[in-house]
């Protein structure tokens, strides 16, 4: 894809990758017509709430979903390290302590920025399919296979790539030798960690990913019962697997005994799938270029498709051109328009979004500025589910059948020279496929495919299943940047679809609105997809709800996975950090 420069007509500071030979997707001129003054006078609350800081933003700084993760990012920190060598060891623990949400057998995407250069690497760690899938992937006796037989199924594991997409970022931005971060982890492992309410919760729930025999083996005491909150979980099978690796770096898991092992365990039944030895030695994270925007008076860069960031892009660029969304979080005007956004948001990211190296994606016709404000100004008539758009360069693609279920996480670091990283990481659903190797769960990141691959017509759908093709995903990492390059803020959350909402609603809250970031993530949730508005409707006032509902917007429980939001923003000198009261994570500076 071509790239088009933009960014206001400044800066010095160049936003751009790091890596010569890769695929490319577009930096995109989105269009920033209003000036500064201007933008400044719409803002909701006093320029100075939002105001960029003249100050460098410097570490340490971490944000994750586990105190345990946090603590052994500041260790690393505070030995030097990078936020690449801290993100490497929170993951290896958080595989560890919220296993039902990532792991080492799992994929992720990063933002790293590069404070001494101010360019921005995207790296892409998401999962591919063996080389043995096809289309029909999750068919049996020609028809597609309930979600939730597919997800328990050994046909729904990828290759992992969280653990060769680390080993590459380390590679090129670690400041400790890479053994030196899994000591925590092992230990964890070897000793014992004591079991979150939040992973007591999920171990004796209903999913049954987590009644498999692998989960049962290990979840199970001596005399029969689950674990429950406040008792202590070993994992010697997981502290050896992280010896390994930090021994012999990601060929530990993507070669000998932890891929054979992981081979094993995708074949067996019930219906087992095609991952093979070849296809886990075969993994290679690919390293893109961020795409960007402007939104206020900063820059928002996210990761590139695969990754479904550019539709936050394009919610955000339809906001700028929706009065209403600047009224406030007290304002039902300013609620029922983001709705409104979300659904157009929405239908054009599941019709055009999938593997770029497989079908084009137009993200540069998606944020083109007629299209935004085309799309823009369907929402105040808009009523029931959004029809997708056509974008420039929109290809002929089917309707979309992707279902994506909960288990995601989110961390965020800055080092003492101000290099961050802002990463989401997920095995796919809780505890991923249900099936284990090495101590850790696999992934069953393949059921995030369409499971119907194409229209009746025969039009293959975007994000249809082919061999060695990485499957759309909602992972959003962002950064936040001010009008100089520099860097002012990153975050993230899980949530499945969810997740675009999520990171939208927190951009908003904390960018337009002013608020502090704790604030703008506990703000209640309201997700728009489709025909109906899912929302923590507790959450909201009775007056915002009764004046959304008068606006036709009727919300209804939110039935997707949660919010994990997690991040921070550099304010008069110092981060602004936060964890979003729906998890159990903590944000800390020192």
């Amino acid at each position: 894809m071509r790239a088009f420069s933009f960014l206001h007509s400044r800066p010095a500071r160049r936003i751009s990758s790091l890596a010569a030979g890769t695929a490319v997707a577009a930096l995109l001129l989105t269009g920033c017509a209003a000036t500064t003054a201007s933008v400044q006078a719409e803002a909701a609350v006093p320029v100075e709430a939002v105001a960029v800081q003249a100050s460098v933003a410097k570490g340490p700084f971490v944000s994750a979903a586990n105190p345990l993760a946090v603590e052994a990012g500041m260790k690393v920190l505070a030995r030097g390290g990078s936020a690449v060598d801290a993100a490497v060891a929170i993951q290896a623990v958080l595989g560890l302590v919220e296993p039902q949400s990532s792991g080492l057998g799992g994929g992720a995407f990063m933002m790293f920025y590069d404070a001494e250069s101010g360019a921005i690497t995207v790296y892409d760690g998401r999962e591919t399919a063996p080389a043995a899938a096809t289309p029909e992937l999750f068919y049996e006796n020609g028809k597609p296979l309930a979600f939730g037989d597919s997800v328990l199924s050994g046909r729904s594991t990828g290759a992992p790539g969280v653990v060769p997409m680390l080993a590459l970022a380390q590679k090129q931005h670690g400041a400790l030798a890479w053994s030196e971060l899994f000591g925590d982890a092992e230990r964890l492992a070897a000793d014992g960690f004591v079991v979150s309410p939040r992973l007591a919760g999920m171990i004796n729930g209903d999913a049954p990913q987590s009644k498999t025999r692998w989960a049962t083996e290990y979840f199970t005491k001596a005399d029969g019962t689950r674990y429950r909150a406040g008792e202590t979980l070993r994992n010697p099978a997981y502290a050896e697997t992280v010896r390994r690796i930090a021994r012999e770096g990601a060929a530990a898991l993507q070669q000998g005994p932890l891929a054979e092992a992981i081979a094993a365990a995708v074949s067996e039944g019930p219906r087992p799938g095609a991952l093979t030895t070849a296809d886990i030695a075969g993994y290679r994270p690919v390293v893109r270029e961020a795409v960007c925007g402007p939104y206020k008076i900063y820059t928002i860069c996210v990761p590139p498709p695969p990754s479904s960031g550019a539709s936050i892009l394009e919610l955000l660029a339809m906001a700028e051109r929706t009065p209403a969304i600047d009224k406030g979080p007290n304002s039902p005007e300013a609620w029922a328009a983001f709705g409104q956004l979300q659904r157009l948001m929405y239908a054009d990211r599941d019709r055009y979004f999938g593997d770029p190296a497989f079908v084009s994606v137009p993200v540069a016709g998606l944020l083109d500025p007629a299209y935004v404000a085309e799309r823009a100004a369907l929402a105040p008539s808009l009523r029931g589910a959004a029809p997708y758009g056509v974008p420039a360069g929109a290809p002929k693609v089917g309707a979309d059948a992707t279902q994506e279920p909960a288990g995601t996480s989110h961390l965020v670091v800055v080092d003492a020279q101000g290099n961050a990283v802002s990463m989401t990481t997920t095995v796919e659903s809780l505890f991923g496929s249900g099936r284990m190797a090495g101590g850790f769960f696999l992934n069953n990141q393949l059921t995030d495919f369409s499971l119907v691959p194409a229209a009746a017509d025969g039009t293959p759908a975007a994000n249809a299943v082919a061999a060695g093709k990485r499957p759309r995903s909602s992972m959003s990492p962002a950064l936040i940047l001010d009008r100089e390059g520099r860097l002012v803020g990153a975050l993230g959350s899980p949530g499945g679809s969810s997740i675009l909402a999520y990171n939208a609603k927190a951009l908003i809250g904390a960018l337009a609105w002013g608020l502090p970031l704790q604030q703008a993530f506990d703000l209640p949730n309201l997700v728009a997809k489709g025909d109906g508005f899912g929302a923590d409707t507790e959450g909201f006032p009775a007056d915002v709800r009764a004046g959304m509902a008068a606006r036709g917007v009727e919300l209804r429980p939110n039935t997707t996975e949660t919010s994990g939001l997690h991040g921070g923003l550099w304010r008069n000198g110092r981060w602004d950090g936060a964890a979003d009261s729906r998890r159990e994570g903590v944000a800390r500076t020192q």
